[in-house]
């Protein structure tokens, strides 16, 4: 598939980028130093349970779709 100009980014990593960003940013004390937030970083890197990067990978071929049917601009996801 041609990557269209206006698509959203169908990249997998990013959406994973994106839930370990929310589950640090959620965390209290937030951490304050680059060791902390490295240790963090590998916490919940490991936390996030399996079965949400199983959806996300089972739904690119519907989030494809919708990017290809909407010519490449917005989709819902």
């Amino acid at each position: 598939m041609d990557w269209p100009a206006y698509s959203p980014d169908l990249n997998p990593i990013e959406h994973v980028w994106y839930m370990l960003g929310r589950r640090i940013a959620a965390r209290q004390p937030p951490p304050t130093c680059r060791p902390k937030l490295r240790r963090a970083l590998l916490d919940e890197w490991c936390n996030i349970p399996q079965d949400q990067i199983d959806n996300l990978i089972l739904s690119m071929p519907r989030r494809c779709k919708a990017c290809i049917a909407s010519s490449g601009r917005h989709t819902p996801y």
